[in-house]
């Protein structure tokens, strides 16, 4: 955290005579032992603030530093000119508003740009180093590529790539542009750059992220494994593999690894965020909100919360809560945002505002793909639409297909949901049969159980279904499907 200095008042002064003399008396001796004074705040260094890694801190001090140079200057004679950005003394001539030592100034600003870079202050990290450029560019290209990758963080890809082009080739900038070309999905270029890397930390570091983008969680998983071992001192590489494991649903693993970490970084907001995850996914929204706790900050609710993804998280936890306050303006921000919005108009019954947030979505992802698809059906089923149920069917049979999806659940649901807008009953019932155990009080996995059963003829064990739904708190949705039961529709959720 940042902070911030005042002068501290020293001791009072000493009794002085009339005259103005300093008077000694024994009165302090006479009245016992006088109150300790209280010491000047230590400034601390701007090597320890980086070395804690709080950036916050170190740009603080920096600009502080800065000011009071401005201020000593001005002081002592010199005038800032507005228009020039130089320093004139009062009887004529000029200075540069670097000052006295100017080698000084531009490291204080490497280390002002760097730390604004690590804080995620992207923009005032990519004017700094322009400012560096104007002054050293010519002696130092290399800070063309440190520009670049602020011009990534900024999402501006194709001025990135243009900086970048600009510094001499080293393994850093073939690294930046090997994530451009993920960004701007050129596989040509993505190729091209995969093939410069090296076996280096930083350079395996980086393609295991790309992997982890592309959604190849075990490749990424063997890569960051494989540098642990190598680099016992790495221990931010656990958070790494429990966040691979997690998206590859091994919750139990991930939260084994996540508390080993935590036990010596008990602060870790990316691990605190990831363990809460984990709980949500392994229980339910209560068990994961308690994890969050030490990052809510005391907030009044949830769109009060300072950290965009506790922010995001807290609404699916909480089962959609001031959803249409905090996901909109994290569309842009959070790429869970937008399908999360999705599932909540969805939930809602909104399928029109539903659809328009994924129709111009290129899916990348097995979700992206599922929320497509069911999307689209419920497009088709509200407007009779043939088109629209044949989207959703090849969406479904994309995910159900694939060979990393079509032994897991959420495969089979979307092969059952595909041959369900087929009418080929017999194969939804292989499918749905195979995931069974794992959704016995499940009110919409029962309900399409059921119509399917009926629909393929085994009239009883669809009934049975159905009379167990009307056991439920939603009953009276189930009364009409259980009389009509064969020419029902599948629910929304494959």
């Amino acid at each position: 955290a940042s902070r911030c200095w005042a002068p501290v008042r020293r001791g009072g002064r000493a009794p002085r005579g009339p005259s103005g003399t300093m008077m000694l008396t024994n009165k302090a001796k006479q009245q016992g032992p006088r109150p300790a004074q209280r010491k000047t705040a230590e400034r601390p260094k701007l090597d320890d603030l980086i070395e804690k890694r709080d950036y916050v801190g170190a740009i603080t001090l920096i600009e502080f530093e800065a000011q009071q140079r401005r201020e000593a200057k001005s002081a002592s004679g010199w005038q800032l000119n507005q228009q020039t950005g130089e320093y004139e003394w009062v009887a004529g001539g000029t200075v540069p508003e670097n000052g006295d030592d100017p080698e000084q100034d531009v490291e204080q600003m490497r280390w002002l740009a760097f730390a604004a870079f690590h804080s995620g202050d992207f923009k005032k990290a990519l004017d700094t180093y322009t400012r560096l450029i104007e002054l050293v560019g010519e002696q130092e290209p290399t800070l063309h590529v440190y520009a670049a990758c602020c011009l990534l963080g900024l999402g501006w890809y194709k001025d990135a790539e243009e900086r970048a082009q600009r510094a001499p080739v080293s393994p850093l900038q073939n690294r930046l542009l090997f994530h451009l070309a993920h960004r701007t999905n050129d596989e040509s270029k993505l190729m091209l750059y995969h093939q410069k890397l090296h076996d280096t930390t930083e350079d395996q570091l980086s393609l295991a992220s790309i992997h982890y983008l592309r959604n190849h969680f075990q490749e990424a998983t063997d890569i960051y494994k494989r540098l642990l071992l190598e680099n016992r001192d790495y221990a931010a590489l656990n958070v790494y593999v429990a966040l691979c494991y997690y998206k590859l649903d091994y919750y139990d693993v991930s939260l084994e690894i996540l508390n080993s970490y935590l036990t010596q970084h008990a602060d870790s907001a990316v691990a605190l965020n990831l363990k809460a995850c984990n709980q949500f996914r392994l229980y339910d929204g209560k068990a994961a909100e308690a994890e969050l706790a030490p990052l809510l900050g005391g907030a009044a609710s949830i769109d009060k919360i300072e950290f965009d993804l506790v922010r995001h998280n807290m609404v699916v936890f909480r089962n959609g809560e001031r959803a249409m306050q905090v996901l909109p303006a994290l569309i842009d921000v959070i790429a869970e945002a937008r399908l999360n919005l999705v599932i909540y108009h969805m939930h809602h019954g909104e399928v029109e505002e539903a659809y328009n947030l994924m129709k111009d979505l290129e899916p990348t992802s097995p979700q992206e793909y599922i929320l497509k698809g069911v999307v689209n059906l419920a497009m088709g089923q509200a407007l009779d639409s043939r088109e629209h149920l044949k989207v959703a069917q090849q969406y479904f049979q994309l995910v159900g297909a694939s060979a990393s999806e079509c032994d897991t659940i959420p495969g089979r649901q979307c092969m059952a949901s595909c041959f369900f807008i087929l009418r080929q009953f017999d194969d939804v019932l292989i499918y749905l049969k195979s995931i069974d155990a794992y959704f016995p009080s499940d009110e919409v996995f029962i309900y399409n159980y059921s119509i399917a059963r009926a629909a393929a003829g085994q009239t009883r064990d669809a009934e049975a279904g159905l009379l167990s739904l009307l056991q439920t708190s939603n009953a009276d949705q189930y009364r009409c499907a259980r009389r009509a039961a064969p020419i029902a529709a599948p629910a929304a959720d494959p």
